[in-house]
């Protein structure tokens, strides 16, 4: 085995034990931030007119967000979850519409919702944040 490969074999286990052992808040938190960071590279990419790798960031972003909406617990969250879902989805509409007409505007109005939802996560109590199912 040479040592990339063995290097790529770590951090999967690495990455993959890391996640087996986070809260449900911490994944919550990673998600938005792997949104959001691909949105930030979508809005590079979209100023270099560099069409299809703006397609992939923000097909990227759209499945993290709807990954994000699926994981909602309605019967649990009742309203907050309605608004959460609702939310995601008017997201995840305005990107199709970024990724249309190639319109750095909406890809940061997007990123600005998806920070004020970790800033909400960020601000939980303690013991609900490092609470396991």
């Amino acid at each position: 085995m040479n040592s990339a490969s063995a290097l790529n074999q770590y951090k999967s286990v690495s990455v993959q034990s890391s996640m087996e052992d986070a809260t449900p808040h911490h994944l919550i938190c990673k998600l938005l931030d792997g949104a959001m960071d691909r949105l930030a590279a979508a809005k590079g990419a979209i100023e270099r007119k560099e069409v299809a790798r703006k397609g992939e960031l923000l097909g990227s972003a759209i499945t993290i967000i709807d990954g994000l909406r699926a994981s909602l617990d309605y019967e649990q969250g009742a309203e907050i979850a309605a608004n959460l879902g609702a939310l995601y989805d008017y997201m995840e509409r305005r990107l199709v519409e970024a990724n249309a007409a190639s319109d750095v505007s909406i890809v940061e109005e997007v990123s600005g919702l998806l920070k004020e939802i970790r800033t909400g996560w960020d601000s939980l109590p303690a013991e609900i944040r490092n609470k396991h199912p």
